[in-house]
């Protein structure tokens, strides 16, 4: 399976200081007596900025801490010592000790602009933090990292880090990102030439970055082979936006066109490098209404969750199933045929003939249940964005002898949808419909065997 998704708009509040959530029992950190609920000031004479500051300074057999005890109010001095091999046995409650860094852009594309007012509060904290790229692969600009962050990165060798680029010339960057615009370039001008792996996004708004600005971007790229996957996704928008009332899903043409002009980068990238490189999002071949390219295009899938390659992937393990879950599929069927049940896979609208390719599979009533997101609006129609209040309002009232299959991208790390509903709600009001919720990874083999065990 392709990388683990980000913890998006989690509801936890952020650590402010390292504390100490969890001691594992005869570990070093237990030897030496740290416990939860305790705080870890400096390691080796260093802040604790962070787990890259905690794992970068505590690599060796000791760690020299300086601790606080909240239960004296006294802090003092730790000494952690190893064996090679062994883990320190201690996790803290955050990845970040001092806090998220924010954005300082004003992007005319940017998805929280376009929210409703009443979207809850952690949808809201617009996040730009190169500690978070590269820990858990969110895009940021690098508009507001300053020369010391830029270094940093460059010791540590934060790696692979997640940029958005967009555009690149200032007369359409500027206008586009905000006045800081240009910083982002320059910094990341300093991390490809110190040799750092970069993966880039391009959001493509109809307009103004596509075209002869696309063009020059791509050319960038091009000549910065440290860049070695670039994500292209389309604009997106909601009915709250302002400014966008239309994107590339309304126009095959432009989405055609944009297709046709990666070709020839694509085609260069894979003959010089092994590599295709320049990636479209699934939307564009969509709205395209042109085939989803083979696996062979998306290198390993660097930049599944961006939504970049998910379609194939899914169509794959759809043939995988096929070849190889032949018993289980004809068990399953079967017992749902006995049992007279039937079996409705949740997804959103772009993802319904991937979704229906699978239920082809069966000889039982199993079908792809594709939910409009009257929530956002616009063109947003991605299964990671499905809330609680479309689902159970588009859902049938009478739920009797059906299986509902959730997607697990539609909750976040805190078991809440976008509208802030928990997955335990969401189960329960199935089952007061007759119904039994079950939450399955969007994909074939593990969907089959939700189904399975949900059959008991």
């Amino acid at each position: 399976m392709p990388g683990k998704r980000s913890d998006y708009a989690s509801t936890r509040t952020h650590a402010d200081g390292a504390w100490i959530a969890r001691v594992e029992d005869g570990s070093p950190a237990w030897e030496a007596g740290l416990e939860p609920g305790m705080r870890v000031d400096t390691v080796n004479g260093q802040p604790m900025e962070d787990i890259i500051t905690w794992r970068w300074e505590a690599d060796g057999s000791v760690a020299e801490l300086e601790v606080y005890d909240p239960a004296d109010g006294e802090e003092y001095a730790c000494t952690l010592e190893r064996e090679p091999g062994q883990d320190w046995g201690v996790e803290f409650t955050d990845v970040l000790f001092d806090g998220i860094r924010t954005c300082v852009n004003a992007c005319q594309f940017c998805f929280m602009a376009m929210l409703p007012k009443d979207a809850r509060a952690s949808l809201m904290l617009r996040d730009d933090d190169y500690r978070l790229s590269f820990l858990q692969g969110n895009f940021v600009t690098l508009t507001n990292v300053s020369d010391s962050d830029v270094e940093r990165i460059i010791r540590c060798r934060m790696e692979p880090m997640n940029v958005s680029i967009h555009a690149v010339t200032p007369e359409v960057r500027v206008p586009l990102i905000g006045k800081k615009a240009m910083r982002g370039m320059e910094v990341l001008e300093r991390l490809c030439e110190a040799g750092i792996e970069i993966h880039g996004q391009i959001v493509l708004c109809a307009g103004i970055n596509d075209g002869l600005e696309l063009e020059r971007t791509l050319a960038w790229v091009e000549g910065h082979p440290q860049v070695t996957s670039l994500a292209i996704v389309p604009l997106g928008y909601t009915k709250y936006s302002k400014r966008f009332s239309s994107s590339f899903s309304e126009d095959r043409e432009a989405s055609r066109a944009v297709v046709r002009m990666l070709e020839p980068y694509q085609r260069r990238a894979r003959a010089e490098l092994g590599i295709t490189r320049f990636q479209l999002s699934d939307e564009f071949y969509l709205d395209a209404g042109l085939p989803i390219p083979e696996a062979s295009t998306y290198d390993g899938y660097p930049q599944f969750y961006d939504g970049i390659g998910m379609l194939r992937y899914y169509l794959d393990k759809v043939d995988e199933v096929a070849k190889t879950h032949t018993d289980e599929l004809r068990e399953a069927s079967l017992r749902l045929r006995d049992a007279d049940d039937r079996v409705l896979l949740v997804c959103g609208e772009a993802a319904r003939t991937a979704f229906s390719e699978f239920s082809r599979l069966w000889d039982a009533p199993v079908e792809p249940y594709a939910i409009a997101n009257e929530y956002y609006g616009g063109d947003v129609n991605v299964t990671g964005l499905i809330v609680a209040k479309d689902l159970l309002e588009q859902l049938p009232r009478d739920l009797a002898r059906t299986i509902v299959v959730l997607p697990e991208v539609m909750f976040n790390f805190d078991s809440l949808t976008l509208d802030g509903v928990s997955r335990q709600a969401v189960v329960e009001e199935i089952g007061r419909r007759g119904g039994c919720a079950i939450v399955s990874v969007p994909n074939p083999p593990e969907q089959l065997a939700a189904i399975r065990e949900a059959l008991g």
